[in-house]
């Protein structure tokens, strides 16, 4: 998370925290792809390889007093909010030393003191929570942002233009967050929207929208500053269509039938790590000997997740139905 002004040019050292931030969600990704085939996560799992430069530059634009709300997608959002990787392994163990005691798993993560109000199973559900936290927060009069993150396949939902319509109408401090990847769960998005352009679709509501390419974090980070600013100063809600692309199935059941490898592969040449390394290292920001130290350090930080969720304990029998119902 970032507190500086909208016109700060990026140093050196935050252009490093950004590829940092990128690296420890693609590592954290390909470990919980490797633990699930060895049976030590199980449920359902949407990897967000691919799409890293998302989280990692729109939460730049937020404050810890700001709002999160994400996808089931949502392992990289939770990173780059300030969750441990070990207490979010140990989630995905279904430990009870995770984030929800285990009992969120991959698609339910939650974490009260970061504000990260976490990911939900529903497509689009959290587009109407953020609405009530940002109603909340502007009828005490509080300087902040709700950030909503949904996918291109929320879009077709009701509860989309509802939320649309309603942080339009009452001018709410909601900073709505697309990250379109072309498919939703499995289907080209030509065949799901009669208007692919995305951002033009905030216009219906009187919102501002906006395009931005989801491959760069750096324009991902520029267009969520400008727009959190605008948006907190009172200019009401703000549109962002990040068009991205993931590298996996949506889940690890998916049998992803529905794309050619060929285009998988054509994305990759615009993989976001590899090329803000490639621009890094020309303009002299990064060397051979930064970045191996990079990617030292984050392999040792998931080698340590994993160790802490391996030696986790399950939640007690006995505590099955805690939290679930409280009689009168």
């Amino acid at each position: 998370m970032s507190t500086q002004p909208a016109t700060a040019p990026a140093t050196a050292a935050h252009r490093l925290e950004l590829l940092r931030q990128m690296l420890r969600i693609r590592r954290f990704e390909e470990k919980c792809a490797e633990l699930y085939s060895a049976g030590k996560i199980r449920g359902f799992l949407h990897l967000y390889i691919g799409e890293e430069a998302v989280a990692a530059g729109a939460l730049q634009a937020l404050t810890a007093d700001d709002a999160v709300l994400a996808t089931y997608r949502e392992h990289g959002h939770a990173l780059v909010r300030g969750m441990a990787a070990d207490v979010l392994m140990a989630e995905m163990f279904g430990k009870a030393q995770g984030c929800c005691r285990g009992r969120g798993g991959s698609m339910h993560l939650f974490d009260g003191a970061l504000r990260f109000y976490g990911g939900s199973a529903i497509v689009g559900g959290g587009l109407p929570l953020a609405v009530g936290l940002a109603l909340a927060d502007t009828l005490q009069h509080r300087a902040r942002v709700t950030a909503c993150f949904f996918g291109d396949g929320a879009v077709a939902e009701g509860e989309f233009h509802e939320a649309m319509n309603l942080a339009s109408l009452w001018k709410l401090p909601v900073l709505f967050l697309c990250e379109n990847n072309l498919y939703a769960m499995g289907t080209r998005i030509e065949r799901a929207q009669a208007q692919t352009d995305l951002a033009r679709k905030a216009a219906a509501y009187a919102m501002p929208g906006k395009t931005v390419d989801g491959m760069d974090v750096e324009a991902v980070e520029a267009a969520a500053v400008r727009a959190a600013a605008h948006v907190r100063n009172g200019g009401g809600p703000i549109f962002l269509e990040f068009r991205t692309y993931r590298y996996r199935a949506h889940s690890m059941f998916d049998a992803e039938l529905y794309r050619d490898k060929r285009e998988v592969e054509e994305w990759k040449t615009r993989d976001p790590i590899a090329t803000f390394d490639a621009r890094l290292r020309l303009e002299g920001v990064l060397t051979d000997e930064t970045r191996a130290a990079l990617d030292r350090a984050v392999e040792k930080e998931m080698d340590e997740a994993v160790r802490f969720a391996d030696a986790g304990t399950l939640e007690p029998i006995e505590d099955l139905t805690k939290d679930v119902y409280t009689p009168r």
